[in-house]
């Protein structure tokens, strides 16, 4: 997840892209904070919940 955000990072994703976020804290804040939380399986689990749940209306702050 580290490595992911150093790549793939505000500073490299498209403005349109990063405006366009429903929660805080983002998915890969989240996935970490899970696995941090709940373990590795489990937090990857929430993780990928969360990814599901991006495409719905709505948002707003989603902490694991």
């Amino acid at each position: 997840m580290k490595q992911y955000k150093a790549v793939a990072g505000p500073k490299n994703a498209p403005e349109s892209l990063r405006k366009q976020c429903r929660f805080k804290p983002s998915c890969s804040e989240y996935m970490i904070l899970s696995i941090e939380k709940f373990g590795l399986l489990k937090g990857i689990i929430k993780g990928i919940c969360r990814l599901k749940r991006c495409n719905i209306n709505g948002g707003g702050f989603d902490f694991p």
